[in-house]
């Protein structure tokens, strides 16, 4: 198939400027160029026609031949054999005016700058008590500092740090390489100075120039009224320090609450269970319920049943960041007795007779006969 006009090719007249071709094929390889269009065969002939044409007409020598002989050159042979280099030197200008510096012959810095230090978690066992009221830990954390010595320098003295003769301090070592597209220029960190665009020719001898060391510290941390299980307390700035003046991370200290003997949390409530006689339950009593706050007297009325659930407002856990509390539940249960001696026997047998003649049994046994003609 014959080639088309290059002019036509690039959509510029054949008394355009240098500037106006190098814009025309800007505007063409951003519109054709292949990461743009995967796959697709149309484009990338487009493409690689757009690179011809613009490799002779931006060349003065080359375009001087194409207006006088055409496509055929001064040889007859034409302008084959393009490599596309060339065309490609300022192919990074367009990367960085559309994607933000990111292609071909793209050198942007990427020098490391600071960056934040790592968070540390610990976890802290605390009794129910200590999580309902609040209290005061002091805890031990193993974590990395900056040297004393060289204060996260890396260096015995100040002048000890120079610039990377690798990178010369841009922190990154560029690769170009020519491809079947042009010239491409791969970016990647410094492994010397591994992004940091400095040496250090002189290490501390404390911390032998990695900055930081490790050491122990204690650390109190306050444990508000109402914190729950697995909850977790944030304490800014005492994880390990950052990077090249960085700030640092945070300690997370997660919370675990052992469980209580008698007590079971939901929220903010508590709920207990308390075995009563089969008098206190039939005459009525005041009963001792134990509280968060020690015991209480509390009165349940004649005929209470098994498994009557008594609620005792404000007894519960202290809400967090607040004063109002929680409530407390009280399930009773009546404690039937294993052993009885015959004194007991005979007066539980007693009662039995004189129950089996009251009108709620009598009810009973009279609707079973109904339903089973027994």
């Amino acid at each position: 198939m014959a080639k088309r006009d290059y002019y036509e090719v690039l959509g510029v007249s054949r008394d355009a400027s240098e500037e106006d071709i190098k814009k025309a094929y800007r505007r063409l390889a951003k519109k054709y160029h292949p990461d743009l269009h995967p796959g697709d065969k149309e484009a990338e002939e487009k493409f690689k026609e757009i690179n011809e044409a613009y490799q002779v007409l931006s060349n003065k020598e080359t375009r001087a031949q194409y207006d006088q002989f055409g496509h055929d050159g001064p040889t007859g042979q034409g302008f084959g054999g393009f490599d596309f280099s060339g065309a490609f030197d300022g192919f990074g200008d367009i990367f960085d005016m559309f994607f933000g510096g990111t292609g071909f012959g793209s050198r942007t810095s990427r020098r490391r700058g600071p960056s934040q230090g790592a968070d540390i978690r610990y976890n802290l066992d605390i009794s129910f008590e200590e999580a309902a009221f609040g209290t005061k830990k002091d805890i031990e954390v193993v974590r990395m500092e900056n040297c004393p010595e060289c204060k996260g320098s890396g260096a015995k003295n100040p002048g000890d740090v120079q610039t990377c003769p690798a990178c010369n301090g841009t922190g990154e070592i560029s690769q170009a390489q020519n491809t079947a597209f042009g010239r491409f220029v791969n970016i990647k960190t410094c492994d010397r100075c591994h992004g940091e665009g400095t040496i250090i020719v002189n290490p501390c001898p404390k911390c032998n120039g990695r900055k930081k060391i490790r050491r122990v510290r204690k650390i109190s941390v306050t444990i508000p009224a109402g914190i729950d299980n697995n909850q977790i307390i944030t304490l800014r700035g005492e994880g390990e320090p950052g990077d090249l003046g960085g700030p640092p991370g945070n300690l997370y200290v997660s919370i675990t609450v052992r469980p209580h003997k008698l007590f079971t949390r939901k929220g903010y409530d508590l709920y207990c269970d308390i075995p009563i006689t089969f008098g206190q339950a039939a005459l009525g009593s005041v009963i001792e319920v134990p509280t968060l706050g020690g015991k209480i007297k509390y009165t349940i009325p004649a005929g209470t049943q098994t498994g009557t659930v008594f609620r005792l407002r404000n007894q519960g856990i202290q809400h967090l960041r607040s004063n109002s509390r929680g409530d407390l539940y009280v399930t009773v249960n009546i404690e039937v007795p294993k052993r009885l001696n015959e004194k007991q026997k005979e007066l539980i047998q007693e009662l039995e007779r004189i129950s089996a003649e009251s009108e709620q049994r009598r009810s009973f046994f009279d609707k079973m006969k109904d339903a089973f003609g027994v």
